[in-house]
């Protein structure tokens, strides 16, 4: 069967991350990936490789992952309701999420699902992502049933200082600094918003948005402006180690279980394709 009779789907979910070793496939780990190609298989009977759009690591929640795949016309088919009640797309969201509702106990949600054309690509089309990473500083504002999605820090932080070392990150760099680098990929990424904040709720709020990260980039990124935050580095730094352009031990990771992809955005469907083309190009020549 040709790729021409495939139906692409982009799916958006949410998950709470802390059972998972990640979203992508391990050897005897649960992943987020396992659960819903499995979820797949389960109501169509076929074999279905999904592509995400932000591999998230162990402990890392969603709530608005996409992935996108093919189904055949022998698994849409399996997905028509005869006496015409429900859409294709709300058959596979309902029969996802209660397939899933069985095996994760609900930690992988699916909100939506629709038909895209073959050009759109979840990883490639995506135009950027966007991240939430919420830390509740003092023993004061510890609340244990927020100790799976806020980081616990023993010390105060300053907000404001944070605040002002992330704008030295801002845009098109390399951040190699800040990323452990994968083999034949680029460290070049575009961080187009950065910003820390005090919530209503009173956890030290940052946020980061940019057309891709590469891996462990939000979470080195964080932990150094904690650093700045609790006085240990001027505010300076993280600057002076973009520039550096070198991995250093000292730059410590923060906790993965406290950060959240929020949102990805993509252009119109008639322009993914070509924003697809225009990613894989740019990443081959970085």
């Amino acid at each position: 069967m040709g790729l021409v009779d495939m139906q692409r789907f982009a799916i958006r979910l949410s998950y709470d991350g802390t059972p998972f070793s990640g979203w992508a496939r391990q050897p005897n780990q649960p992943s987020v990936q396992q659960a819903v190609e499995d979820a797949l298989f389960t109501i169509t009977r076929t074999e279905v490789r999904t592509v995400v759009a932000g591999r998230t690591d162990a402990g890392v929640h969603a709530l608005g992952q996409m992935i996108h795949c093919d189904l055949s016309p022998e698994a849409t088919a399996k997905l028509t309701v005869r006496d015409g009640s429900a859409r294709i797309e709300e058959t596979l969201v309902r029969r996802l999420n209660a397939v899933l509702a069985r095996a994760t106990d609900r930690a992988v949600i699916i909100d939506s699902a629709r038909m895209v054309p073959p050009g759109f690509d979840a990883r490639f089309s995506a135009l950027r992502r966007h991240y939430r990473y919420l830390i509740a500083d003092g023993p004061h504002r510890w609340n244990p049933l927020r100790r799976n999605d806020v980081l616990f820090h023993p010390r105060e932080l300053d907000p404001a200082a944070m605040h002002e070392a992330a704008q030295g990150l801002l845009g098109l760099n390399d951040f190699l600094s800040f990323c452990k680098p994968r083999e034949h990929s680029s460290t070049i990424r575009d961080l187009q918003e950065i910003s820390v904040t005090r919530s209503p709720d009173g956890f030290v709020e940052a946020r980061l948005s940019a057309d891709a990260f590469c891996h462990h980039m939000v979470r080195t990124i964080v932990g150094a402006l904690i650093s700045v935050g609790e006085g240990t580095r001027p505010v300076d730094w993280p600057a002076q180690r973009l520039g550096e352009r070198v991995r250093d031990a000292n730059t410590k990771m923060a906790a993965g279980h406290a950060l959240v992809l929020i949102d990805v955005d993509y252009p119109d469907d008639d322009a993914a394709a070509a924003r697809a083309d225009a990613t894989r190009a740019r990443r081959d020549q970085e």
